[in-house]
């Protein structure tokens, strides 16, 4: 749906009652016409971190306007920062305002800070009204739609979690101007993601587009952003819980996981990590017959155009990457379940990989 003005559009994520908005255009933050319909109440806690904070943190508190009671708090950057820990700091925040069951968490950031709100928004009093406000293209385009929420654990990435839809999702595309090179780039992996997963015009717009996108031309950052969003609000329209089409959207994501896992959460970041796993997950799916050739090396090149790396790290070894991978929670009666590629742009969930392709891939892929 367009709004009057064209450079704006509205999204919905169709889940029957818990249904909601997504957002997309330039300037939304100040506007309360975007954010305040989505409150539940007088009580609103926006909780961001140090580092989105001094950028947009005011220019939010104008788009909620003076009659509201409304607290911040401001929680160290970074993937290592997403843990229980920082949870209960949200949840102590909100004991010590009185906050009651109709308050309002609004989470201003990138993929951590949504994850994170949302698991706090999902349990505080049983559940509680949250609102994303994704500042950096990964988050834009992947968290902050679909109702995932949790923390990482030492063990494995998002293992402690629920399912907790916003209310809306408020994506102010003008954001993206302060976003460093290499977050647009980990942002970008996913928008090629939903290429790969599920639409094959988009991934040749895409090939075609890379360097607009990286230049941050706003035509083509808002036309990937939608489309990505559109796919998402698709799969997840589908499947809400990930009982079967959702695991789609973890292409690569289970060797990435993986990486993140063992370089220690923030060292690679999660959009880098997960466009070396769909890599890896598109030479598994050569050696199983599925790709060929020219295919493998069209997800090499716009992987490598979207600046994201295409080697795994030079110290992990196989065995490390399968002692994290067996912890993955896609995985059913100790079958590792992989999403591959039976062609660009159809995915698959395939739990009968032969053990000894595994291994071959793993020992010849391309460290650095």
């Amino acid at each position: 749906m367009t709004q009057p003005d064209d450079a704006l559009s509205t999204l919905r994520v169709a889940l029957g009652e818990r249904s909601y908005p997504i957002h997309i255009g330039p300037g939304l933050l100040g506007d309360p016409q975007w954010l305040t319909p989505h409150l539940a109440g007088r009580q609103v806690m926006v909780v961001t971190n140090e580092t989105v904070a001094p950028l947009y943190l005011s220019r939010l508190r104008q788009g909620l306007g003076d009659d509201l009671d409304v607290r911040e708090l401001v929680l160290p950057d970074g993937e290592a920062t997403k843990t229980l820990a920082s949870v209960e700091r949200i949840w102590d925040a909100l004991l010590e305002a009185g906050f009651n069951r109709r308050c309002t968490l609004v989470a201003l950031g990138g993929g951590v800070i949504g994850d994170m709100v949302g698991f706090a928004a999902a349990c505080y009093q049983r559940g509680v009204a949250f609102v994303q406000v994704p500042t950096t293209l990964l988050s834009q385009v992947d968290s902050s739609v679909g109702g995932k929420t949790g923390v990482n654990h030492p063990r494995g990435k998002n293992m402690i979690g629920a399912f907790w839809q916003p209310r809306a999702v408020l994506i102010d595309t003008d954001t993206l101007a302060t976003l460093p090179p290499r977050e647009l780039s980990a942002g970008l992996a996913e928008v090629i993601k939903y290429g790969l997963i599920r639409d094959p015009g988009f991934l040749g717009w895409l090939e075609t587009h890379m360097a607009a996108l990286r230049g941050l031309e706003a035509a083509a950052l808002t036309r990937a952003i939608e489309r990505s969003c559109s796919l998402k609000a698709e799969i997840v329209a589908e499947d809400e819980t990930e009982q079967g089409v959702r695991a789609l959207l973890n292409l690569g994501h289970t060797f990435g996981h993986a990486i993140e896992a063992h370089q220690g959460y923030g060292r690679w970041l999660h959009g880098e990590a997960v466009g070396t796993g769909m890599l890896m997950a598109a030479e598994l799916s050569q050696r199983l017959g599925w790709l060929g050739d020219a295919d493998v090396a069209r997800v090499r090149a716009i992987l490598a155009a979207a600046a994201l790396p295409l080697e795994a790290p030079a110290d992990m070894a196989s065995r490390d990457f399968l002692a994290v991978m067996r912890l993955d929670k896609k995985n059913l009666d100790d079958r590792l379940r992989l999403i591959l590629l039976r062609r660009l742009g159809e995915a698959c969930i395939h739990d009968q990989t032969p053990p000894e392709c595994l291994a071959a891939l793993l020992e010849g892929f391309p460290r650095r």
